[in-house]
């Protein structure tokens, strides 16, 4: 792969010189497919085109072609046949098409399921001292929690026994545990979180209960906790109630955005996740995306996808899609120095971010100031590299974004070029998916623009 560090130094170098000479492109023939290509350091992928064109044994129409070596005569045959064909009208490349593809990028986990972190059986077991120290052993011991009363001393706590229990039979379980969230005891308020962020984790009517009940504006508070594991069942919770409909207004209304936010920059891993996909639900509703980039989501969300876990990057990244619909977060994004670390994650394969990261680079694309962000971190170099390395979804996502770049820039049309993109393009214009197969012929047709003008223009 292309490193970063290459790409900026290539991009370094003056464009007369990078201008100034042909660098023809060789075929070498395959390994075999179930073998992965060790590319040595240094190697650019402008040398390595092995993965991409594979003879056709079998005769097809496009053996011929895919047979000889890969000089730039041969690629002006095949742009010379997507001249032939009729041209294709794209400059609609943010149709509602592409961002329903785009959209289904995220579904595996944008329903936001409550409790992703896995944890609350665990946290439900565990008496708090010893959670405490599990947790945190370089913490001091807290003091003896004051004792609970009835349901909420309970450590050991059934989700069984919650499915089996009407909600009408759960409402004097919840008014205890949302007349305990207003005790002065921190162990109280503590059990009575977690209690609620339990009942509320898989069924709607409890979550309706739960919300109509009064809990919501008395968990707020829990946010800004100085005990982290008060303020990770608080927010687990609301996340949990979040879920159902009526919840969000009253979540929204009762000032939780902030404190949402605040436990994004200074709450447990856990915390800071289920932080992530509360202010996702909440961006479900559109007129809350605006409210959500303007109280200061987008800096802590990117720092998130920069320090957190793999799972803490995933939720970044599907908040991050839900906020840039805006321009306005569009830009916030930009500013918090967001394009660096999707183009990094874009290099990264086999985790499940790279798909995504180009997702967002993709809606990024969508204000001029993206654009040169993208281009300036080594975006396409990143891009050219995901179309010969990337799953079929994973190229469809980087040649939709390489088009939205190159659309009306000649001069990224041109880095393209330098990156070495025509090659894989090609490639990818004959073997990917249909999706693939339209966007890189209708790339291809422009990168053939500049090229005939510069023939043309030459005495």
């Amino acid at each position: 792969m292309v490193s970063l560090e290459d790409s900026h130094s290539h991009n370094s170098v003056s464009s007369s010189a990078h201008f100034g000479q042909t660098r023809p492109y060789y075929y070498t023939p395959p390994p075999p497919s179930s073998i992965k290509i060790n590319r040595a350091m240094g190697r650019s992928m402008r040398t390595i085109r092995s993965t991409i064109f594979r003879t056709d044994c079998s005769g097809s129409e496009h053996s011929g072609a895919i047979s000889e070596n890969m000089t730039d005569s041969v690629i002006d045959i095949r742009l010379g046949e997507l001249a032939k064909k009729p041209p294709v009208n794209n400059k609609g490349s943010s149709s509602d098409e592409d961002y329903l593809q785009l959209s289904q990028a995220f579904s595996d986990f944008s329903a936001c399921s409550s409790d992703i972190s896995g944890e609350l059986q665990r946290l439900a077991s565990v008496p708090v001292s010893d959670l405490v120290l599990t947790q945190n052993p370089n913490s001091k011991p807290e003091p003896e929690p004051e004792p609970c009363l009835g349901f909420l001393e309970r450590e050991k706590f059934s989700t069984e026994i919650i499915e089996s229990i009407s909600p009408e039979d759960l409402q004097p379980t919840v008014k205890l545990c949302v007349d305990s969230l207003h005790s002065p005891s921190v162990a109280v308020k503590r059990s009575a979180a977690a209690k609620l962020r339990l009942l509320a984790k898989n069924r709607a009517d409890n979550r309706a209960l739960i919300g109509e009940s009064g809990a919501i504006p008395v968990l707020i508070p829990l946010l800004r906790c100085t005990d982290p594991w008060t303020q990770e069942h608080a927010v687990t919770a609301l996340l949990n109630l979040s879920l159902h409909e009526p919840n969000k207004v009253l979540i929204t209304s009762s000032g939780a955005i902030k404190s949402l936010i605040y436990v994004l920059k200074t709450g447990t891993d856990t915390s800071k996740q289920n932080a992530a996909c509360g202010l996702l639900s909440l961006a479900l509703i559109d007129e809350n995306k605006l409210s959500i980039g303007a109280c200061g989501a987008i800096p802590p969300l990117v720092c998130l996808l920069i320090n957190g876990t793999n799972r803490g990057k995933k939720d970044a990244l599907t908040t991050l899609y839900k906020l840039c619909s805006m321009k306005l977060n569009k830009e916030r994004a930009i500013s918090a120095g967001a394009v660096k670390p999707l183009v990094g994650l874009v290099c990264e394969q086999g985790n499940g971010l790279a798909e995504k990261a180009m997702v967002v680079l993709s809606l990024l694309t969508g204000i001029d100031s993206g654009k040169e962000a993208i281009v300036e971190e080594g975006g396409i170099a990143a891009l050219v590299e995901a179309i010969e390395d990337s799953s079929d979804k994973g190229k469809e996502f980087a040649v939709l974004t390489l088009l939205q770049l190159c659309t009306d820039s000649v001069r990224n049309r041109g880095l393209l070029v330098r990156e070495g993109g025509i090659p894989p393009l090609v490639a990818l214009s004959q073997n990917g998916t249909a999706k693939a197969k339209h966007k890189a012929e209708t790339l291809l047709g422009y990168l053939r623009e500049p090229r005939q003008e510069a023939s043309t223009s030459t005495p």
